[in-house]
């Protein structure tokens, strides 16, 4: 071949050199990260992170059920390297799929109580979620109310609103019951709850929390930070109706108060494995905790950080000391006792 026939190559050549060359540092400086809630939920701490670090976080947003199928059919060549969940249940899910890998952080491990992560490590809390019961301050008294258990009783026929059993987190509700009492016991207390449902399932908590507002039903339960979003709300009505409803904090000389988790963890064939621990640590540090507390109405995972003024209004709680991994590994069952109990 003659230098001229050469020379035509030679651009192409160095460009190719020069992008395999300088690809693993590029690779170096991002994280992707597949996230269950919502953009505005968690931009403005990725934001931060990428100030702070100056690696670029690479955000895709979906469904939980969504993201944990794309996980798998992605395999190995998957681009994500942190999945993050709203709820433990769908966090033990990705673990038993086989789509999260364990990791240690002393951060973390410091940070997180053990009740709020994974005992391997497969995923760790970030932010915590109390589901309470929820009532209508000019219909109920507060001495009427006591446990979970309670809202049983024939008392309540037609007076409760409640989410579906396809939501997640009265399935995390549940697979806690079991834990505590058994399936037979858990079972007879879903029974004479849906016997006392005031309409069939439907909405999510916000629409439970309109619900009671409205005079449709008495009580419900409800994630309190959706209560929160609505005490703060733009929306005049949507701040009229959580006028109208109080907390009470169920359970207080027994179990405690049912509790949940969002949460993360480092995927299976991560590639930005390092990076994606720190993020994690960045998430659970006390800037990103307070920042979850005052926004997001959640309560901080890190005890040392306090809850937002709203949160403080609703008085102390006791909660339960379970571990939120145990709500994963008894969902199946959760699941299986709600449709025998007609819970739709």
């Amino acid at each position: 071949m003659s230098l001229p026939s050469i020379s035509r190559f030679l651009p192409s050549v160095c460009g190719l050199l020069f992008s395999l060359i300088t690809a693993p540092a590029l690779a170096g400086g991002e994280v992707n990260l597949y996230s269950a809630r919502k953009e505005d939920l968690i931009k403005p701490l990725l934001d931060d992170f990428s100030k702070q670090t100056g690696i670029a976080v690479n955000l895709v947003t979906g469904k939980e059920e969504a993201l944990l199928q794309r996980l798998q059919s992605e395999g190995a060549n998957t681009p994500a390297d942190l999945l993050l969940t709203s709820d433990a249940g769908r966090l033990a899910a990705a673990q038993q799929a086989g789509v999260l890998q364990a990791v240690k952080s002393d951060a973390l491990t410091a940070r997180v109580p053990a009740r709020y992560r994974d005992p391997e490590g497969y995923w760790y809390g970030l932010s915590v979620r109390a589901r309470p019961i929820l009532y209508a301050r000019d219909r109920v008294q507060s001495a009427e109310l006591s446990t979970y258990e309670n809202l049983a009783d024939p008392r309540w026929k037609g007076k409760i609103c409640m989410r579906s059993s396809d939501s997640v987190y009265n399935q995390s509700l549940v697979a806690g019951m079991i834990a505590h009492h058994g399936e037979a016991k858990t079972e007879a207390w879903a029974k004479g709850l849906v016997a006392n449902f005031a309409r069939p399932p439907k909405g999510g908590d916000r629409d439970q929390i309109k619900a009671v507002a409205a005079g449709e039903c008495d009580v419900t339960l409800a994630n309190t930070y959706y209560l929160g979003g609505m005490v703060n709300s733009s929306d005049d009505a949507e701040k009229q109706a959580a006028a109208k409803v109080a907390v009470f904090w169920p359970d207080a000389q027994t179990t405690g108060v049912h509790v949940n988790v969002s949460g993360a963890g480092v995927t299976a064939h991560a590639r930005h494995r390092d990076h994606a621990v720190k993020l994690l640590d960045f998430l659970t540090s006390d800037a990103a905790q307070r920042w979850y507390a005052e926004t997001n109405n959640e309560y901080p995972v890190n005890p040392a950080i306090p809850p937002s003024a709203t949160l403080k209004a609703w008085g102390e709680f006791k909660a339960d000391t379970l571990n939120v991994a145990k709500l994963g590994e008894l969902n199946p069952a959760a699941v299986r006792l709600m449709d025998r109990a007609g819970w739709k």
